[in-house]
């Protein structure tokens, strides 16, 4: 593994820094919104501009990191993790931990006593899901039914895919003014898309939107 090449791709949905992990509510929305989403790494020992300032004991670091995904992530993580020590050419130790996409979501982080609420990773941050999103996960997590299940889509569906194969996003007014269709109905039509699999519903901008 090259440390240097890692850490120069930053921050995203797949990287997080952390220069030392301090509390096991914080460092279990980071282990959960990875484990929710499509999984990655956690950089242990780098500060948020990318500098290696190393970790000063590896076993406390491990102490708590597990402590996070056992008692503070429900369903607990810890058995998933994979984590490995890297040293830098100066000798600072990085501890690289490694989070597969979970095929058990949704995880939930403990936020406070008897508060716990899932996450999922946007861009380099961990978001609170809505109820919305925690179905979806839910759906790409049941065995039975599959991450895409396919079903036979009518006009009006395969419209969205087609308008996504040109944009980048569409929004639900996009939507309504494309197919001169109600608000009702272009929702029901949106969502019953992302709960297939077909498209991703994004509610933390100021507008939702959908995407492939």
């Amino acid at each position: 593994m090259d440390l240097l090449e890692l850490i120069r791709q930053g921050e995203g949905e797949r990287l997080e820094f952390k220069q030392r992990t301090t509390r096991p509510t914080r460092i279990a929305r980071t282990l959960a919104s990875l484990a929710n989403t499509r999984g990655g790494r956690v950089l242990v020992g780098v500060d948020d501009k990318g500098r290696v300032t190393g970790v000063r004991d590896v076993e406390e670091e491990l102490y708590q990191l597990r402590e996070a995904a056992r008692h503070y992530i429900d369903p607990p993580l810890d058995e998933q993790l994979q984590f490995r020590a890297v040293e830098d050419y100066e000798g600072r130790t990085v501890l690289v931990v490694t989070v597969p996409e979970s095929t058990t979501k949704p995880h939930r982080a403990q936020v406070a006593d008897g508060d716990w609420r899932a996450y999922v990773r946007v861009r380099d941050q961990s978001v609170q899901t809505s109820q919305l999103t925690e179905k979806v996960l839910e759906r790409e997590a049941a065995p039975e039914t599959g991450r895409f299940e396919q079903i036979p889509l009518n006009r009006e569906e395969l419209a969205v895919l087609e308008y996504l194969r040109q944009h980048p996003r569409i929004t639900l007014a996009q939507y309504q003014k494309l197919l001169n269709i109600g608000q009702r109905r272009a929702h029901r039509t949106l969502i019953k898309l992302t709960l297939h699999g077909y498209i991703r519903h994004h509610d933390k901008q100021k507008e939702v939107y959908y995407t492939f």
